[in-house]
């Protein structure tokens, strides 16, 4: 009985976790049954490895070598990573569990409140961040500051030149920015043909 109302306990967790805060927020049908799939199937597994004389470390370090052979065969977000990481606990938390009590019941739902919290949409919502191939080669940085402020109609807090091709003409930048207003709407990038603005003789646009 206590093997099931962990099973529950933690299928509405996990459930929670997808269906109420990751889904609604970033729309990402296949990371819900990345999710969903990793949550369960770490479930059984602890259960089995809890239920025999597998030490728990070695379980531990099955689920940490799966794990990162997951996270490197597909790129995702720091923020998925999080909500990869947190099905997982979950997981654990109730398969290596003998009931369901107190603690483990609060560690629950903190994992799912801490995820709820701090992607929340209203949490710093006027910071962006954006990667951008420019039109033009810069190599003053004070230059290609004022130029991303002018282009992104926001103040630039930080900014890091992945690239500068002084061939094509072009520089890679990633840049972090804070809009001002509270808008939730994010600020696109110029799709591909846009015409070049005309603050230089080649001019300064943006190539998606």
């Amino acid at each position: 009985m206590d093997r099931l109302l962990l099973v529950g306990a933690d299928l509405v967790a996990i459930s929670l976790l997808t269906f109420a805060v990751y889904f609604p927020r970033h729309h990402r049908r296949d990371l819900v049954a990345a999710f969903l799939g990793v949550n369960v199937g770490v479930l059984a597994v602890a259960m089995v490895l809890g239920s025999t004389s597998v030490g728990i470390g070695m379980g531990m370090g099955l689920f940490g070598v799966l794990s990162i052979i997951r996270l490197r065969s597909y790129e995702i977000a720091q923020h998925e990573i999080a909500y990869y990481f947190s099905a997982l606990a979950l997981g654990l938390l109730t398969g290596l569990s003998e009931s369901l009590d107190l603690l483990h019941t609060g560690l629950m739902v903190l994992v799912v409140a801490t995820l709820y919290a701090g992607d929340h949409p209203r949490l710093f919502p006027r910071h962006r961040q954006r990667e951008l191939r420019l039109d033009s080669a810069y190599t003053d940085e004070e230059a290609l500051r004022a130029h991303l402020e002018v282009l992104l109609g926001g103040r630039v807090l930080n900014l890091s030149v992945k690239g500068i091709d002084l061939v094509n003409d072009t520089t890679l930048v990633e840049v972090r920015y804070v809009v001002p207003n509270a808008s939730r709407a994010p600020v696109t990038k110029p799709r591909e043909g846009n015409p070049r603005t005309d603050d230089s003789p080649r001019g300064r646009g943006v190539r998606a």
